[in-house]
C-alpha cells in the first residue's frame, strides 16, 4: 500500500486498502485475528465479485470503469498464492484416478479429487479441478 501511495498509484491505493478494511472488519466479527486461509477467503470473494460486475457490464455493453476493475483483479489476484495449474492437477490425482474413474458421478469425483488435494496441501481453483477431473474420467 505504502509502493502505491508513493506511485500515487489511486487504483492500487484503493483496492488494498479496501481489502485491508474487509479482513479487519472479518476479523472485528470473528473477535480474533484471521488465518491466513480466511484472509485468502476475503480477498478472493472481493476479487469474484469484481469480476461478477465486469460480467455484468460487458452484457450490458458498459465500458466505463471496467479498465479499472480489470487493474483491480491483476492486483487482487498478486496477494493470492498461486493456484495449480489445470496439467499439474492431473499429475497431482494420478494416485487416485482409478477412485475418480470409479465414481458414480461428475460431483462424487469432484469430491473425491478435492479432498485429496486439500489433504496435500495444494493451492487449487475448483474450475481447474473440474476440467481435470473431466479429463481423467473421459
Amino acid at each position: 500500500m505504502r509502493a502505491a501511495m508513493q506511485a500515487r498509484d489511486d487504483v492500487a491505493k484503493n483496492i488494498l486498502s479496501l481489502a485491508l478494511g474487509e479482513i479487519q472488519t472479518a476479523e472485528a466479527r470473528a473477535n480474533r485475528s484471521l488465518n491466513d486461509a480466511e484472509a485468502v477467503a476475503v480477498v478472493r470473494k472481493l476479487l469474484k465479485s469484481n469480476e461478477e460486475t465486469l460480467a455484468l457490464g460487458s452484457e450490458r455493453g458498459e465500458g466505463s470503469g471496467a479498465a479499472a476493475l480489470r487493474r483491480e483483479n491483476e492486483i487482487l489476484a498478486s496477494l493470492l498464492p498461486a493456484s495449480m495449474s489445470e496439467s499439474d492437477i492431473s499429475s497431482a490425482l494420478s494416485p487416485v484416478a482409478e477412485a475418480l474413474r470409479a465414481a458414480r458421478n461428475e460431483g462424487q469425483a469432484v469430491g473425491i479429487a478435492m479432498k485429496h488435494l486439500k489433504s496435500a496441501g495444494a493451492v487449487v481453483q475448483s474450475a481447474d479441478v473440474q476440467k481435470a477431473v473431466a479429463k481423467i474420467r473421459a
